[in-house]
């Protein structure tokens, strides 16, 4: 598992060395990522991408719950009102759980994450926001190094228990 931490970073400069740092302690540039809403970020920090700037998948957890919930009731009606096999229920299950999911990620996919909404006071004056995802077992000696090294960044939250494949 790996924890997601969030520091606001002045400026560009101190965005670029907080980077360097990080990959200098063998965090993966794939697990670091940069929002800015002021200014535009230069093409070496890497810019949060689509999962991480919207609600698509927390919309897409929520379709598919709801999909099933609606689809195992249709399923249900329709064994009682039909003569059909008790194998209706799972079909229109599934059936729900996927149209739930796909159109609930393309409504959330025009949000912006909720998680971040906290974020867009401090976004909106300048700031930049870096998001690491740090495993578990190194979360206090990343916190350590980018606050000896950089005295500046402004630690701003963490989330636990953030699955490994994003």
């Amino acid at each position: 598992m790996r924890h997601r931490l969030y520091y606001f970073l002045p400026d560009i400069n101190s965005a670029r060395r907080a980077f360097d740092n990080m990959l200098l302690s063998r965090i993966e540039q794939k697990h670091i990522s940069f929002i800015s809403s002021a200014t535009p970020l230069p093409h070496d920090l890497p810019e949060a991408n689509f999962l991480v700037k919207t609600d698509v998948l927390h919309g897409a957890v929520a379709g598919m719950i709801i999909g099933a919930i609606l689809g195992a009731a249709f399923g249900a009606l329709l064994i009682n009102y039909y003569e059909v096999g008790p194998a209706t229920v799972l079909v229109t299950t599934l059936m729900g759980i996927l149209f739930g999911g796909w159109a609930s990620s393309m409504a959330a996919a025009a949000m912006p994450n909720s998680q971040l909404k906290k974020f867009m006071p401090e976004l909106e004056r300048g700031k930049i926001l870096m998001i690491a995802h740090i495993p578990s077992r190194r979360v206090e000696e990343i916190e350590k190094m980018l606050a000896e090294r950089h005295p500046e960044i402004r630690f701003s939250g963490e989330e636990p228990h953030i699955p490994v494949f994003p």
